[in-house]
């Protein structure tokens, strides 16, 4: 029941977020992993709410992913009280660790104004199941295929 829970709980966090950075061409959050890589969904989530804080077209064009994350990490602390929660290195990687993305995005999410539209919620289901697939879902798979390897080479000994 946590587990469903959890699930109910993130697709109502991506839907939001997907809700929010509509308007931005650059972002297309599809999950809490590799979307969040380069920080233009951290930035254009907080500026969708907030756009009086900083100019998105500086941010979106002129600065590296670390820069970008730094910068909207440091928006938040200063103008939403939210501390810096993530190292900007941890998370300009292929695949930042995603409980650490959704504690952020939550803590985002009971700062920022929090409608949620059914649309938004139907179009995060429809979603490719292959673009919500955990890093521990990812490395389960791995693990299994390297075991089926194993075991091949074993019996063919």
């Amino acid at each position: 029941m946590a587990g469903l829970q959890q699930t109910n709980s993130e697709k109502i966090l991506l839907s939001w977020v997907r809700q929010s950075t509509r308007n931005y061409p650059q972002v297309n959050v599809i999950n809490f992993t590799s979307s969040w890589s380069d920080g233009l969904a951290f930035n254009a989530l907080l500026h969708s709410h907030r756009p009086d804080l900083f100019d998105w077209s500086v941010v979106a064009s002129q600065q590296s992913p670390v820069q970008r994350l730094d910068h909207a990490f440091n928006i938040a602390r200063k103008h939403l009280g939210i501390e810096k929660l993530l190292d900007p290195e941890d998370v300009a990687t292929t695949c930042p660790d995603k409980k650490s993305i959704l504690m952020y995005v939550t803590s985002l999410f009971q700062v920022l104004p929090q409608q949620v539209t059914m649309e938004a919620i139907r179009e995060v289901e429809m979603l490719p199941r292959h673009s919500r697939v955990t890093r521990e879902e990812h490395v389960q798979v791995h693990h299994q295929q390297l075991f089926s390897q194993e075991v091949s080479c074993f019996t063919f000994l």
